[in-house]
């Protein structure tokens, strides 16, 4: 059983990462201008920031990590988040 639960945890945290990727990359399919002519730099990036929009939670999870760069688990993890996101 635990080596069951070991390798969905493994396979899991390839997808999660994926699915991200791509919720970023249909997010930069869709960066153009009002002409149709794709979007650069400060414009595409803002444009890109707008579409993700709930990436911000994201951003705070990938924060959660200790002082030597391991990922924070439990308690710790949701603190961290909470603190990133401004307490809410």
């Amino acid at each position: 059983m635990k080596k069951i639960i070991i390798a969905l945890s493994i396979a899991f945290s390839f997808v999660i990462p994926s699915v991200a990727f791509a919720d970023q990359a249909a997010c930069e399919a869709k960066a153009v201008s009002k002409e149709g002519k794709p979007l650069y730099g400060a414009a595409k990036d803002a444009s890109i920031k707008k579409c993700m929009g709930d990436a911000k939670p994201n951003d705070c999870e990938a924060k959660a990590v200790s002082k030597d760069g391991k990922p924070l688990y439990g308690a710790a993890k949701a603190a961290s988040i909470k603190k990133c996101e401004g307490g809410k």
